[in-house]
């Protein structure tokens, strides 16, 4: 989505390189709350999977967001006993609170989630992420909708599923087909400037930072699994379907008024290193013609009402420089919002002055055809006055969008890059990953990149230096993200909402 500033602050994906052998590529995190009974055995099974199955060193960290029964001393355990397991403790209940939090703290490139009860088959768990290790996809998420997935569940939650995304589709436009599925993936560089745009702290979280993903561009991979529904699910499917149309209707509301800065996470064009020194490449064009045809069929209707209004009390003329004035400002600012995707306010004053440039032109087209008809007619009829107008007026809308693009909306690109573009020339060299700041200069150049990010020790299981785990991941989500490549936001600091109870 492009603005009048940077063309995007997002570099382009890079496949990972393996890096040393204790280093974790893959942080999956499982959120917990109660679940003392199937949190072991969920562990163990995943770390007995990992283990035989991922080509990269990995970790597994649960997220217990205000468990009351056993959960953190279980967690705790099996930190002090496995050494690719730690965990954290939040004191507020919410999947999406727990899962921003954990993600924030982790330093793995590759950020995963999955439900304590493995309702998903563990065999998709690559397929999920070798997308995002590859440079390919920006998130990934597993489908029981796909034609190929095998699903076990009762008719029940199968149309409540259905349904919504159904609603999901004709609402908010969105393309993918499970949101609520609790298996996904995404890579860090994504979700440390994609997070702090998301507001939910409950169920709702996945399906508002897929949306809010698809909508900026960003790459999303499908990948059909195999899942058995979890008979003992605690989900209360009532209160969730409420928050979550709740939440459909916050975040339509949001994209239609354009008040979320989604061109932070735009990609350069191409991934491909031989592709990101072309220049002059179109961006977005087929997006703009459609934008633009619609604004300008929503315009022209406006117009006529306008002049129809107009022509009740005035001559020909007069109504239709009024009814052209009024409905060319309303036609440059949906324009500069809708198709071109402008946000804020800067060079609002100049773009409508610009506009009104191209409005003298449509003026002087239709003005003319309506010259030309009254000295062909003496007294055309109101029809006819109309038809000549809707000829003018689609010959003066394809000139207006060839000055929209070139003159008034053009696609600016600054010669020096800033700060925040530096990052997406292709640098074999630079370090898109590397936050840790004890890395000597040999491991830098060594075989032409950095090694992944190391993660600081982890203490030994005690309740002491747990509590300090558990106060530093709730600390790294009210602060701002600490990486090397970009400046970002805090992520939520007064992210307690008392009404969220789960």
């Amino acid at each position: 989505m492009r603005t009048d500033s940077s063309p995007g602050n997002l570099p382009a994906r890079e496949h990972l390189p393996a890096g040393d052998a204790g280093t974790p590529v893959l942080d999956v995190v499982i959120p917990v709350y109660n679940e003392e009974k199937d949190l072991q055995p969920c562990v163990l099974r995943l770390h007995e999977h990992l283990k035989r199955t991922f080509p990269y060193a990995f970790r597994i960290t649960v997220a217990d967001n205000a468990s009351t029964d056993t959960t953190p001393q279980v967690a705790a355990r099996l930190e002090s006993e496995i050494p690719e397991v730690t965990s954290f403790r939040l004191e507020q209940k919410g999947r999406g609170r727990a899962l921003r939090t954990v993600w924030s703290a982790s330093d793995a490139p590759i950020l995963a989630y999955m439900d304590v009860d493995l309702s998903t088959d563990l065999n998709a768990l690559l397929p999920l992420v070798a997308p995002l290790i590859s440079g390919h996809s920006d998130l990934a998420i597993g489908s029981r909708l796909s034609r190929s997935s095998r699903v076990v569940r009762g008719a029940k939650r199968e149309f409540i599923s259905r349904t919504y995304n159904l609603i999901l589709r004709g609402s908010l436009q969105a393309r993918f087909s499970d949101a609520q599925c609790g298996f996904k993936a995404i890579r860090r560089d994504v979700a440390q400037v994609l997070l702090p745009l998301v507001e939910d702290t409950g169920w709702f979280f996945d399906t508002e930072m897929l949306v809010l993903a698809e909508r900026a561009g960003l790459r999303i991979h499908e990948v059909p699994v195999d899942w058995v529904d979890d008979p003992n699910s605690t989900v209360h499917i009532v209160k969730t379907a409420t928050d979550d149309l709740k939440g459909v209707w916050r975040v339509g509301r949001a994209l239609a008024t354009g008040s979320l800065a989604l061109d932070r996470l735009a990609r350069p064009f191409g991934d491909d290193p031989r592709d990101r020194d072309l220049t002059d490449v179109p961006k977005g064009l087929a997006r703009q013609l459609v934008g633009f045809c619609v604004v300008g069929a929503l315009s022209t209707l406006f117009y006529l009402l306008l002049y129809s209004g107009f022509r009740s009390f005035s001559g020909s003329q007069v109504a239709n420089a009024l009814a052209l004035l009024v409905s060319a400002v309303a036609n440059t600012a949906a324009n500069r919002r809708l198709t071109f995707g402008v946000r804020g306010r800067g060079g609002a004053v100049r773009h409508q002055a610009q506009g009104l440039v191209v409005f003298g032109i449509g003026l002087a087209l239709t003005s003319g055809s309506l010259a030309a008809l009254n000295a062909a007619t003496t007294s055309p009829s109101h029809s006819t006055e109309l038809a000549v107008l809707i000829a003018a007026n689609l010959a003066a809308t394809v000139l207006r969008f060839l000055l929209f693009r070139a003159w008034v909306f053009p696609d600016r690109r600054d010669d020096t890059p800033s700060s925040s573009q530096v990052v997406t020339s292709h640098n074999p060299a630079s370090p898109t990953y590397s936050t840790a700041q004890h890395h000597s200069a040999a491991q830098h150049t060594q075989a032409g990149h950095p090694p992944l990010p190391q993660r600081p020790t982890a203490p030994q299981s005690s309740y002491d230096t747990y509590d300090t785990a558990q106060f530093r991941a709730g600390e790294a989500a009210d602060r701002t993200w600490g990486d090397s490549t970009m400046q970002l936001q805090a992520v939520r600091p007064h992210d307690h909402d008392p009404r969220n109870a789960r």
